[in-house]
């Protein structure tokens, strides 16, 4: 299987996300080459001490929509890893069905740029990020090794 075909057995819940996607209750919603949408009912339990939601959750599903936008353009022995994300928070959510919409700029033979755009239910861009990821060659397994 590969990632572009994971990613939408995550859609139909055929295969279940990753730990974070369940932690945080975001979901894969679309899913095409260089295009990914995750959604997240934001609410209370995401909320930061001034009572908005947490900035790092933003982070979190934009980083989310542009790796899976990274990883289905991957060959089947590759993976990657994020360079560098930037976030720019553009106004307060409070309560709010979000929608990132991560995509692929520009695809070299080791790094990626990507972008995504955060909206409320009302389509109100809500943050936009980049990220640079690098891609990993040589493993077949699908998953990072972990070393001691």
């Amino acid at each position: 299987m590969n990632k572009l075909e994971g990613l939408k057995k995550m859609i139909t819940g055929e295969i279940p996300g990753p730990p974070v996607a369940q932690v945080l209750g975001f979901n894969v919603v679309e899913a095409e080459e260089g295009r990914v949408v995750i959604e997240l009912e934001a609410s209370e339990r995401l909320h930061n001490p001034m009572g908005t939601l947490h900035g790092g959750i933003l982070c979190d599903i934009a980083d989310a929509a542009m790796g899976y936008a990274f990883s289905s353009t991957l060959a089947e022995d590759e993976l990657f890893t994020t360079m560098d994300i930037k976030l720019n928070f553009l106004k307060p959510i409070f309560q709010s069905k979000l929608r990132a919409e991560g995509k692929l700029i520009k695809k070299g033979s080791t790094v990626g740029l990507l972008e995504c755009h955060v909206y409320d239910e009302k389509h109100s861009l809500v943050a936009h990020s980049t990220s640079t990821c690098m891609i990993l060659k040589g493993n077949s397994s699908g998953k990072r090794l972990k070393t001691e």
